[in-house]
């Protein structure tokens, strides 16, 4: 690994140490770096990693960060004792999905509208918006909270349906990620 300022910016230049999945931005498909890469990281937030690849921006999930040769996140949740799935657990992932422009989690900016948990299809239905209607980054997002979400005990399927309506605005957020981003009032 080696750093460097240009113009201003940091960057860091990484060795992937084992072959790494990840998805294109912003498109969201999917993509596996080889082991033995190199890449260089241009953003770090919410234990989510971008990096450039061939050209490519390219988003890491966290729980895949010692390919990087980062400290990875663990998701780990006690296996419920009834054998279905537990929303608390499912609000828990989603806390761990950050937006990529703004160091705050999805459910505390507002974005998460509303969980559905079928128990006997182990189907978990998500209804989420973006900050903006045009925002780039949605795929990638769904692409986050699918994969989250289907860490949780019990889940075989996660269904994001992105959603417009009604439009999200800054007072959805909690009052905690307002004072974060500076944007209460």
């Amino acid at each position: 690994m080696w750093s460097d300022a240009m113009n201003g910016q940091e960057r860091t230049v990484l060795t992937t140490r084992r072959d790494c999945p990840g998805r294109l931005v912003p498109v969201g498909d999917p993509i596996l770096i080889p082991a033995n890469s190199f890449v260089t990281l241009t953003q770090a937030l919410g234990g989510n990693y971008t990096v450039v690849y061939n050209g490519n921006m390219v988003r890491v999930d966290g729980t895949d960060a010692d390919a990087l040769g980062l400290e990875p996140v663990h998701l780990d949740f006690p296996e419920p004792a009834d054998g279905g799935i537990d929303e608390a657990q499912v609000w828990e992932a989603l806390h761990t999905v950050y937006d990529p422009e703004i160091p705050v989690d999805l459910v505390n900016l507002g974005l998460i509208y509303e969980v559905k948990v079928d128990q006997q299809a182990a189907r978990v239905d998500i209804r989420m918006t973006l900050t903006a209607p045009g925002c780039g980054m949605g795929p990638v997002l769904v692409g986050d909270v699918e994969y989250r979400v289907a860490q949780v005990p019990n889940v075989r399927k996660v269904a994001v349906e992105l959603v417009f309506d009604p439009p999200w605005q800054r007072d959805m957020m909690s009052e905690e990620a307002q004072l974060e981003t500076g944007m209460f009032y």
